[in-house]
């Protein structure tokens, strides 16, 4: 790690699936109305599916026996932080690998584990990047391009 913050910050994101054209969706609890999907920064020597379902059980609770993996997106992406959100800890900006997963069981999620969101909602990943802080809006689109042309029955209503 450089110390001048100029690093983009390795990690994992979750896609969490309904199987009918939903993804979960998750309230931050630092920034009233700014959904995203589950993320983080991966450990030392940890490998991306370990990181991402370890990022899900501690951020939403989910178990990983409660998730069915589906597929993941076939190469890291990354974004930019503005400069006023930048840290040591996250750096100029974050490169995540991505999976989607489906849910078994929507009673598992527990979001009082982390403290980091407020409440969770079933949502067209279509419309989730209206509703993300905008530095991840490009990131959000991609993933939803990749989520219709990878699964084209999985494209059902949603909100």
């Amino acid at each position: 790690m450089t110390g001048d913050g100029q690093y983009f910050r390795a990690g994992v994101g979750a896609v969490i699936s309904d199987g009918k054209g939903r993804v979960l969706a998750f309230e931050r609890v630092d920034t009233a109305g700014a959904w995203q999907l589950p993320q983080g920064g991966l450990e030392a020597e940890e490998e991306p599916l370990q990181g991402v379902l370890r990022e899900i059980r501690e951020e939403t609770g989910i178990p990983a026996a409660a998730l069915a993996l589906v597929t993941a997106y076939p190469e890291p992406l990354a974004y930019e932080l503005p400069p006023h959100v930048r840290s040591k800890k996250t750096g100029r900006g974050q490169v995540l690998y991505w999976f989607f997963f489906r849910l078994r069981d929507e009673n598992v999620i527990d979001l009082a584990l982390s403290g980091e969101f407020r409440a969770w909602r079933w949502l067209a990943l279509r419309n989730l990047a209206a509703t993300t802080v905008v530095f991840r809006r490009s990131l959000y689109r991609r993933l939803a391009d990749y989520h219709a042309a990878s699964n084209p029955h999985d494209q059902g209503g949603g909100t």
